[in-house]
């Protein structure tokens, strides 16, 4: 059944809004979830938050654990969300507890995963009150904070942070992908939300929707086995098998995400919007694993599945933005620790 007008501008008039930052509340998965479970806090996820902040002279806020397995390391300020907390409150808490400083986020930096049930994320933050964390008021969140010129010796607790120091460097430089906050939206489980996309010759470009009840984007179960991202290759295997194995399934990163917290095991998920590019895979092998020839047809695989379908973009501004997010990926990364 061919879909309507109404239908295909309705469907462009969502993509848009995930596009530049925004998002809807999950009403419907699509596929996955009979292996999810509700994400409840401290029971099946568990969210950290970490805050990497600078000082005009370009030095990082860090902080001296006070945790007997790392006594005395130095960490940028980090710690679990607890119940009931937004992403943001999370962060805000732990650089008060740790850092002693107020401090506003500017924008997440990226996100870190090993499946739902382990997932990071990094924000780029500035100090907005409060004074620098001294030796007298240590405690068991920590025992001080200092700014770090990044070369004088420092007894770093891991060197995984040196990374996100960096990317916040960077950031400040040249913004690599728009201002993103978390979006005050409710979610039951930890999902991906696709814009999956094929770009086909003379820059056509089609995106896969969900028929029923009406067309949308594919909403995915992040399922504990595997990464998060992992979401985007079970929609794919479900509605082109024959065509999965001769195609990347790339998550370009994540366009905006949501995530509401205030009801324990109700709202504790998170929503990624993501962007999906499907590649055709130019080494193609026989069922003997020989190389074959392969030629371009310029056209996405053919959807086996009955419930989903392919919708060639047709808004000249809306193919000219996706277009350009594929290329360029100026989005929040995510990165599976896997």
């Amino acid at each position: 059944m061919e879909m309507t007008a109404e239908e295909q501008q309705q469907v462009e008039e969502q993509v848009e809004r995930l596009l530049s930052g925004q998002g809807s509340e999950v009403t419907v998965c699509d596929v996955g979830l009979e292996q999810s479970k509700p994400a409840t806090l401290r029971k099946n996820v568990t969210y950290i938050v970490c805050a990497v902040i600078f000082n005009e002279k370009e030095e990082v806020l860090m902080v001296q654990e006070a945790k007997p397995d790392c006594y005395k390391q130095w960490y940028l300020p980090a710690g679990r969300v607890e119940v009931g907390e937004s992403l943001e409150e999370a962060m805000k808490r732990e650089v008060k507890e740790e850092a002693g400083f107020e401090s506003e986020p500017v924008t997440l930096l990226l996100v870190q995963e090993q499946g739902p049930q382990w997932i990071r994320f990094i924000f780029l933050a500035k100090v907005t009150g409060g004074s620098l964390k001294s030796l007298s008021a240590a405690d068991q969140e920590s025992l001080q904070a200092s700014w770090w010129d990044r070369q004088s010796e420092l007894q770093l607790r891991g060197r995984d942070i040196l990374r996100l120091i960096e990317s916040g460097l960077k950031y400040r430089l040249s913004p690599c992908h728009p201002v993103t906050l978390p979006l005050d939206l409710s979610c039951r489980h930890v999902v991906q939300r696709l814009v999956l996309v094929f770009v086909g010759a003379e820059e056509h470009i089609w995106v896969l929707l969900i028929r029923a009840p009406v067309p949308h984007l594919p909403t995915a179960a992040a399922v504990r086995t595997h990464a998060v991202t992992w979401a985007a290759n079970m929609v794919v295997q479900e509605a082109m098998q024959s065509a999965y194995y001769d195609h990347d399934v790339n998550t370009l990163g994540v366009l905006s995400l949501q995530h509401n917290g205030r009801q324990h095991g109700k709202t504790d998920g998170v929503c990624f919007n993501t962007l999906v590019a499907l590649t055709p895979d130019h080494v193609q092998r026989d069922e003997d694993g020989r190389k074959v020839e392969w030629t371009p047809t310029g056209q996405p695989p053919r959807v086996e599945h009955p419930r989903y379908v392919w919708h060639e973009v047709q808004k000249q501004t809306l193919r000219e933005k996706l277009l350009e997010k594929t290329r360029n990926a100026t989005l929040v990364p995510i990165h599976s620790l896997y």
